[in-house]
């Protein structure tokens, strides 16, 4: 196999290790977490006697190829528009920027976990009516809209909301009860929203990052919009607004207030995340940054495990 043409990396073009680092493991927990979500509801409401567990089994593969997937397009299509520049680039190192991955290969890679995505995702229709392949179109367009076109019109904090939150948590919740109960309540929507925010919080730090970068490659996010400042407190309020939503999420789908444990556990994910904050606002730019990205990350994995047990726990 060929070195990359980056020296100082050991890593080798087109081995395992490219694509494995390629593929971003440490996003997959924005993937998994709103499937979590809406599984937890469905569980609670359907019992396991009526929970459909091949539903289940395809909802969570079917978000970690597309994640998977979306990183590949996001990799291969920011190398093209110059954005990954080593010299200048803050956050980790992409594939086909550092010659890890030779975009031939990356090109093809995409095909084959659209692909991929696609036939998870098809047997859903079985569960959802074929409305859900409509759906799964959508998801694909979108995958590659956003790394093409809408991050740099400062949509991306809109599409997280909608595509990791509002879609999969309320799809999940959908497709993984018996028919006969299979609609999207009022309760699970607001998990939906609170989900999605608590994502964003991920996009909020990798742009707080990156902000000098974007603004001068005309990447107009959110946060060069907005400001570092204001970034800092969006990225707080986020946070303390997925944990409030989610406690009134559990009140609508229940009907009754909820108990202390939920109460402590969206405090301890609240706590935690304002730890991460003051990080963020001490370091406030720079490569070190990074390390505030890898806390989100670990985050919204707390957030997704402390909200299942304050759906499932009585």
């Amino acid at each position: 196999m060929q070195q990359t043409p980056n020296e100082k990396s050991p890593v080798k073009t087109n081995s395992l290790r490219a694509w494995i680092l390629a593929a971003r493991p440490k996003t997959l927990s924005g993937a998994a977490v709103p499937v979590l979500i809406g599984t937890a509801f469905a569980l609670h409401d359907a019992g396991r006697e009526y929970f459909q567990v091949i539903p289940a089994i395809l909802c969570f593969l079917f978000a970690f190829v597309m994640q998977i997937d979306a990183n590949f397009v996001n990799d291969y299509f920011d190398f093209k528009h110059g954005n990954d520049d080593v010299a200048t680039r803050l956050g980790p190192k992409r594939a086909c920027a550092e010659g890890w991955i030779t975009p031939r290969c990356m090109r093809m890679a995409i095909a084959y976990t659209t692909l991929a995505g696609c036939l998870i995702g098809l047997p859903l229709a079985i569960y959802g009516g074929l409305e859900m392949v409509l759906v799964g179109m959508v998801c694909v367009l979108f995958c590659f809209l956003y790394s093409t076109r809408l991050s740099y019109l400062g949509l991306g904090d809109f599409l997280v909301l909608v595509f990791f939150g509002i879609i999969p948590v309320s799809l999940t919740y959908y497709l993984e009860l018996p028919i006969a109960l299979s609609k999207i309540t009022p309760g699970v929507f607001v998990a939906s929203l609170a989900c999605g925010l608590a994502i964003d919080t991920l996009l909020i730090v990798n742009n707080y990052r990156d902000r000098d970068n974007d603004l001068r490659d005309g990447k107009m996010t959110l946060v060069v919009k907005i400001g570092a400042r204001n970034a800092e407190w969006l990225y707080l309020a986020a946070g303390y607004t997925a944990a409030l939503l989610m406690l009134t999420a559990i009140y609508l789908q229940t009907g009754h207030i909820p108990t202390a444990i939920p109460f402590l556990l969206m405090a301890a994910y609240a706590s935690i995340h304002t730890l991460t904050y003051l990080r963020m606002k001490h370091i406030h730019q720079g490569r070190e940054l990074n390390q505030i990205l890898g806390a989100t990350a670990r985050n919204i994995l707390i957030y997704g495990l402390a909200c299942t047990a304050a759906i499932l726990i009585p």
